[in-house]
């Protein structure tokens, strides 16, 4: 079930869950707002909450506001493009050739075919990524199995418009967003365990929270450097 809080000019959603108690969150990159609430919260109960939350709820959107976001990409030269946090310059090359991407020190090498357009430049970066996680997130999964003594069974790793990740914790396989090759690979792993931990626990209460501070002490670190870095135009969530 869900609901929809007006308080001044600012709109919060409103999730009822099976938990014991209140959570609320701030997302990038627009500062969407959300409860998550018991089931038996009365809706008038949440809105005093809300509001007591004002003034912190106001700031965390005016970090958000103030924060640096990824402009539209065309795929020309020169633009600046992130691979693990880092960033490079890209340099675009026509040739009669296997397209293909490759980093070259502080530069990112686009090898297109003359006459490739704007939209298969995207495709050809996009699976540039998808192949920079899938050559590193084996190793996180196979290190966080071993520690959780949890098994996934199938990896997907493919552009996800509102979503750093996602798992289905019956099937026990999990879905990796390819901008999070953009980010630190920390950022990466953390994502992953996120996941994980959905297998022991579906929704984002107290026992999560518990689980998360369990086997990764340091999560929220990991979570505040993943919303430092540029934010892109889609709605993240984590």
């Amino acid at each position: 079930m869900t609901a929809q809080l007006n308080l001044g000019g600012i709109s919060v959603d409103v999730v009822f869950k099976d938990i014991k108690n209140v959570h609320l969150s701030v997302y990038p990159p627009t500062g969407r707002v959300r409860i998550s609430a018991p089931n038996r919260m009365e809706l008038d109960a949440i809105r005093v909450f809300a509001i007591s939350k004002m003034e912190w709820i106001k700031r965390q959107k005016l970090k958000l506001e103030e924060q640096e976001r990824e402009t539209s990409r065309e795929y020309l030269d020169r633009e600046s493009h992130y691979v693990w946090g880092r960033r490079y310059l890209l340099q675009v090359f026509e040739l009669e050739a296997r397209p293909e991407v490759q980093l070259n020190h502080e530069k990112m090498l686009l090898r297109i075919r003359r006459r490739t357009n704007e939209a298969d430049r995207r495709v050809l970066v996009a699976q540039f990524y998808r192949e920079l996680i899938k050559a590193v997130v084996h190793s996180f999964i196979s290190k966080w199995e071993s520690v959780m003594g949890v098994k996934v069974e199938r990896l997907y790793v493919r552009h996800m418009k509102t979503k750093w990740g996602s798992c289905n914790p019956r099937a026990r396989t999990i879905r990796l967003n390819t901008e999070l090759a953009k980010k630190p690979k920390n950022c990466l792993e953390y994502i992953v365990v996120h996941e994980l931990v959905h297998f022991f626990e579906p929704h984002h209460g107290d026992r999560f929270v518990s689980l998360m501070d369990k086997f990764m002490p340091l999560w929220r670190h990991h979570k505040d450097e993943l919303n430092r870095h540029p934010l892109a135009h889609e709605h993240w969530e984590f």
